[in-house]
């Protein structure tokens, strides 16, 4: 829908105010225009927040010798002010706040879940073969061509969807047809998931040209055990990428697969302090999953070493201490999002060859973006099964229907009918859940213990 002039003027306020940080910063303390940037969020999102984090973001506002004050002001004397504006305005604005209470009365109006945000596979296509990456097993035959990705956005703006991800295959094989819906959807947020060999100083002033969308590269920890997983050669070109971006004023974050055998190395103080220093701002914490019929069950945690993911990452992102770095844990943070945030509770996954799935580690469709409307996709059988079943467990310790509840998702798949939509080798649920059932039953004592501690509240 075309933007109105109240969008329009609204979305100009909140520019005037990131600018008005943004130059200020040089010069002092900004607290005052972060507090009148708070004020216009709680101004369009209401209660769709709590009044706790509009508190939170006030205080942090009037702590400029805190860490995240700190954190900011880094990010600010570091990336190019263009981009840092351009994708504040579209991550934070459009996708974040406008963009969110839109799906939200979509999601009233049309009864399905209506995601934030969308995970695009633009290619199957990868120049690695990483273990335990759900991607390594599906070759190099398919892709989503220009014109579906673009058709794909230009329905979810409708929506209210203003935030694309993008991982694959390695999606950087697809840079400039990425580009080209950069310059098209400027008012959107992208992201991309990257090995980071394909980074390089063209793409970089691309990037600086554009200024809606930056990567995370992916990294499993030092040279050994990274390249363990990711081939030989891999680190040292995942940092020059890194240090590429950081010479250019671009931000990125580093996408992260834990597992039994590097999760000590991943949150240690050596290997954080290194991201840090090459400028990276954020870091997604990924559990391992045992997708595919070769999947290796020994990569995942134990209940102990899955408590410690838990505490660490709180550790690091946490108000005083830790690290001057923002961390996500995919898995463990499923009590701030209510559970499970598949099918469109807040995202969705489309593959190379159009299916929609309800989650990237989920291979499961009953609807192509190559027959129907994002809409229809959205209320396909699987979606609305999950809908109603959301969120399948009230420890949000134990979110998914997979991996902590494995009964569920071979429930779900049966009911609905929805297919394998692996494109290597078809696994059917309960062998996908099967390598689950153990894992399940021995993290639940230690989700309930600290469920039960009061850390949910």
């Amino acid at each position: 829908m075309a933007k109105n002039l109240a969008h329009i003027a609204e979305r100009k306020a909140f520019e005037m105010v990131l600018s008005s940080i943004i130059n200020k910063s040089k010069k002092g303390d900004i607290s005052k225009e972060v507090l009148t940037l708070v004020d216009r969020i709680e101004k369009i999102l209401g209660d769709s927040w709590e009044a706790s984090s509009y508190a939170m973001l006030r205080e942090l506002a009037c702590s400029p010798d805190s860490k995240w004050a700190r954190y900011t002001n880094r990010i600010l004397e570091d990336v190019d002010p263009h981009i840092l504006k351009t994708f504040l305005l579209n991550a934070g604005y459009e996708a974040g706040f406008r963009g969110y209470k839109t799906s939200l009365e979509m999601k009233e109006k049309y009864g399905c879940n209506i995601p934030w945000i969308v995970l695009m596979d633009p290619t199957t296509a990868c120049n690695m073969h990483c273990t335990g990456c759900w991607a390594a097993e599906y070759g190099n035959r398919l892709n989503l061509s220009f014109e579906e990705m673009d058709k794909v956005i230009t329905e979810g703006k409708e929506l209210g969807i203003y935030a694309y991800l993008f991982t694959g295959g390695e999606p950087l094989v697809r840079k400039d047809d990425i580009i080209k819906l950069c310059e098209k959807h400027k008012d959107v947020a992208f992201h991309a998931f990257t090995n980071g060999t394909l980074i390089d100083e063209q793409f970089c002033k691309d990037l600086l040209r554009v200024g809606n969308f930056f990567v995370s590269v992916s990294i499993e920890g030092f040279e050994e055990s990274n390249d363990g997983r990711r081939g030989e050669g891999h680190y040292k070109k995942a940092l020059a990428a890194m240090d590429l971006m950081h010479e250019n004023h671009i931000p990125f974050g580093v996408s992260i697969c834990y597992t039994s055998k590097n999760y000590l190395t991943v949150t240690g103080d050596e290997f954080l302090d290194m991201l840090i220093d090459k400028g990276c701002v954020f870091a997604w914490y990924f559990h391992y999953m045992p997708v595919g019929v070769n999947a290796d069950t020994n990569l995942l945690l134990t209940p102990e070493q899955r408590e410690y993911m838990y505490n660490k990452v709180r550790e690091i992102r946490g108000l005083e201490g830790g690290k001057e770095l923002f961390a996500i844990d995919f898995q463990n943070d499923g009590e701030f999002v209510h559970g499970c945030i598949a099918a469109g509770e807040r995202y969705c996954h489309i593959n190379a060859n159009g299916d929609v799935e309800p989650c990237v580690f989920i291979h499961y469709s009953g609807a192509n973006i190559k027959e129907k409307s994002l809409l229809e996709c959205l209320q396909q059988p699987l979606f609305l099964a999950y809908k109603d079943g959301q969120p399948f467990n009230d420890n949000h310790l134990r979110p998914c229907p997979m991996l902590e509840n494995p009964e569920i998702l071979q429930k779900l798949v049966k009911e609905t009918g929805a297919k394998s939509t692996d494109l290597e080798a078809p696994e059917t649920c309960e062998h996908l859940c099967s390598k689950c059932v153990d894992y399940a039953n021995e993290w639940r004592p230690t989700a309930e213990r600290l469920w039960a501690e009061g850390h949910h509240k």
